[in-house]
């Protein structure tokens, strides 16, 4: 079995990891307030990550979070967290996956105006198709329109900013220690929710505690096939399988919430499916075909 199709498989079931963490967040949205999940998530992320950075001895502090390209990636994090979870409360599950799908081309698209990248006509007619079949899931205007969907969209460009700002991180700063403060920074963005919409927290029942449980398992694991994944294959070969998540997002949704996503929906979230994957696609063989970047700096975001 080559490295390619060993990353592949790895990409696969993060991907299906990452589509079961959604699954348990919408379920417990049905019983927790937002922010209560949110300041959960953020407070048992953080710890993990933390213990991790403990076990191999690293530190668990650096001054270097204070500078503001930081700040930037905690605030992105932190805003990217509370409109997910928002569409997932609020809205179809189908329908903010498809719509987060979004962010690799929102990204490259940001690198290409703020950060001076360039982008050929191929992947510019690819985002362009990417946000026509956002537009096919939202139709605004129209009856079918959802504003819950909006909240996704937040979540998209948070998200984004929040990777452009890792593209401008020292590469000798560990994952650990990014993921342990973006997972910390949700703490106050929950807290901050919980104050002004005035959401009173609620004691979590053995069914929720499982739910919490299942939603932080899964996005651990998840995170650690990703990584793996995208340290043992080529970016090209394994790059398109992201894409796996909106398929399996769409699977939970209609068997366990009983979603029934309409034909402009479906036809709309290929689009975007299709228009990503040929962008990373195209990325990654340009990086490939071009010189590696500075050292000390970061090309992509972190997963």
């Amino acid at each position: 079995m080559s490295d390619n199709f060993r990353a592949a498989l790895l990409m696969i079931l993060s991907m299906a990891l990452f589509a079961l963490e959604d699954a348990f967040i919408k379920l417990l949205t049905l019983h927790l307030p937002i922010s209560q999940i949110l300041m959960t998530s953020g407070f048992l992320g953080a710890l993990l990550f933390g213990l991790r950075m403990a076990r191999r001895g690293q530190r668990l502090w650096s001054r270097a979070l204070l500078r503001p390209v930081f700040v930037i990636r905690n605030l992105g994090e932190a805003i990217g967290a509370v409109g997910f979870v928002a569409a997932l409360a609020l809205g179809e599950m189908a329908t903010a996956a498809a719509i987060l799908q979004l962010l690799p081309l929102t990204i490259m698209m940001g690198a290409a105006l703020f950060l001076g990248e360039k982008v050929g006509w191929r992947r510019w007619i690819s985002v362009a198709m990417g946000f026509a079949g956002m537009l096919l899931i939202l139709r605004p205007g129209t009856e079918a329109f959802q504003s819950a969907a909006l909240w996704a969209l937040l979540s998209v460009a948070a998200l984004t900013m929040r990777d452009l700002a890792t593209r401008r991180i020292a590469a000798e700063i560990p994952s650990d220690l990014l993921s342990a403060a973006a997972y910390a920074s949700i703490v106050p963005a929950g807290f901050l929710l919980a104050v002004t919409a005035g959401q009173a927290p609620v004691n979590p029942g053995i069914a929720d505690w499982a739910y919490l449980a299942g939603m932080v398992l899964f996005g651990v694991f998840g995170y650690s096939a990703l990584v793996t994944s995208t340290r043992i294959g080529e970016a090209a070969a394994v790059a398109p399988f992201r894409y796996s998540r909106l398929a399996f997002a769409l699977i939970v949704a209609v068997v366990f919430f009983s979603e029934r996503p309409d034909a402009p929906t479906l036809i709309g979230a290929a689009l975007i499916a299709a228009s990503g994957c040929y962008a990373m696609w195209r990325e990654a063989r340009l990086r490939e075909a071009s010189p590696q970047p500075p050292d000390g700096m970061v090309r992509r975001g972190e997963p």
